[in-house]
């Protein structure tokens, strides 16, 4: 089981439930693949440093997860086969970023 980390931007013209949905089938699409959720944060809608599909914001989220390595490539595939995603990025977290992670996880708990 690998540490990994997921930023995803959806297009900022989908409702709230919209939103919810797409997190939530994501969310569970890892899960039915053996993964496990660390960490699930919503940053909200921000404002795009370049235009993406003619839009120049989105609603960004994170995800935190452990799984192991096979279950990432059909993961980004479902990424790439929503046109509600607009842009994201997985990445693969070494000890000195899991460390990082906690430590800012524990930063946010803190000003809640």
């Amino acid at each position: 089981m690998n540490h990994y980390e997921t930023v995803f931007i959806l297009n900022p013209v989908l409702s709230e439930t919209q939103i919810e949905e797409t997190v939530k089938k994501f969310e569970d699409f890892l899960i039915n693949n053996g993964a496990k959720m660390v960490s699930k944060e919503d940053w909200g809608l921000k404002k795009l440093a370049y235009p993406i599909q003619h839009k120049k914001s989105g609603f960004y989220h994170l995800f935190e997860f452990t799984a192991p390595g096979e279950a990432i490539g059909p993961y980004e595939v479902e990424f790439r086969r929503d046109e509600r995603v607009m842009r994201f990025l997985t990445v693969k977290l070494d000890k000195h970023a899991i460390a990082w992670a906690e430590k800012r996880r524990t930063k946010l708990k803190a000003k809640a």
